[in-house]
């Protein structure tokens, strides 16, 4: 009488484990998909953003140009006054889209990113008072940029210490932060000349117009040291996710692990507004797409990455080609344009739950 009793436990063990199988498959599945998908997108959109111009060129002189091919005009047109500009946007697109992806997810909050935690104010206060204070130019900037974000997130997160960081406390001091950070760039700005200030506000908006090779060498750099590093953390951050104590009984130390992503977070955003200026929204709006494509709800640090660059090459295309000539506007306008009215839907949902 005992072998039927055992039988049905292990047939349903059976079930239950081929319906594992068949879901993580299904999701390895979708998650390759969308991984190909946006690889092409960026690679589409960055044929196109080398074909645009005011001379206009063929998908297969752009590709032949990069082949190597040294046919004058195209060779010159594509290596020396567009792929700069193109190679930047990329790499702040990247930068951006995981660092937000970072933020949010060990902080667990779609608020917390660097656009409303204050560390890209902080970036700009660094950069405008090198600008308008000092009257400094080059790598001085970016370099006063990345020491004011790094300054914004270590004062964050001694300030939001309490026995741990949460993310609400996190982003609620993040707030205030930011708009210290807003005030002081008003200061400046207001007791600046007029010429100053526009070309303050131009480097505020978030642009890649000043793209050069060296710029996008340096910034290169930084991220070849900054993404292995987040490659480390990324298996700490998904158990990091089960929460702090299941996380401590699989031998992780969440704080440490939490700290050692924030600083991650920190430093992608610094390098990348240092290089372009605080590009609006990218960051925000990365991870929650990302997620959404995949449609489980896990750790996404790749597709978001990806779905930055998306954003940034493609807002960068719009902002040069597909506005009039007399509204050419630097890149960050447009993805401001695009992030505002999302924060706006993420709210009102976010309110809508909260009262059903």
């Amino acid at each position: 009488m005992s072998a039927p009793a055992l039988e049905v436990p292990r047939s349903a063990l059976g079930v239950a484990a081929h319906g594992l199988r068949a879901t993580r498959r299904r999701r390895a599945v979708r998650r390759t998909t969308v991984t190909v998908a946006l690889l092409v997108l960026v690679a589409v959109l960055s044929v196109t953003a080398l074909m645009l111009g005011d001379y206009r060129l063929t998908a297969g002189q752009v590709l032949a140009a990069l082949a190597g091919d040294e046919a004058r005009p195209a060779h010159f047109i594509v290596t020396e006054l567009r792929l700069p500009r193109l190679l930047l946007g990329i790499l702040v697109g990247l930068a951006f889209g995981l660092a937000g992806a970072l933020f949010q997810s060990v902080l667990r909050n779609p608020l917390a990113s660097p656009d409303v935690i204050g560390i890209s104010q902080g970036a700009s206060a660094g950069a405008v008072a090198a600008l308008l204070l000092a009257g400094l130019s080059g790598w001085w900037v970016s370099a006063s940029a990345l020491a004011g974000g790094v300054l914004v997130g270590a004062t964050l997160y001694a300030v939001a210490w309490r026995q741990g960081v949460t993310g609400h406390r996190f982003v609620l001091c993040g707030v205030g932060v930011s708009y210290l950070g807003t005030s002081l760039i008003g200061y400046l700005l207001t007791r600046s000349g007029l010429d100053e200030a526009q070309g303050a506000l131009v480097w505020m908006t978030g642009s890649l117009a000043q793209a050069t090779t060296e710029l996008v060498r340096v910034l290169a750099i930084v991220l070849v040291v900054l993404l292995p590093l987040v490659a480390l953390v990324a298996r700490g951050l998904d158990l990091l996710l089960l929460g702090d104590e299941q996380a401590g009984g699989l031998g992780l130390r969440p704080e440490v692990t939490r700290l050692a992503v924030i600083a991650l977070g920190v430093g992608l955003t610094c390098a990348a507004t240092a290089a372009a200026g605080p590009v609006a929204f990218v960051a925000f709006t990365a991870a929650p797409v990302a997620r959404r494509l995949l449609g489980d709800g896990s750790l996404a640090l790749v597709q978001s990455a990806l779905v930055g660059v998306v954003t940034v090459v493609g807002a960068d295309i719009v902002a040069q080609h597909l506005l009039p000539a007399d509204m050419s506007v630097p890149v960050g306008v447009i993805t401001g344009a695009v992030g505002g009215p999302y924060l706006i839907w993420l709210l009102a949902r976010g309110r809508a739950a909260a009262t059903s």
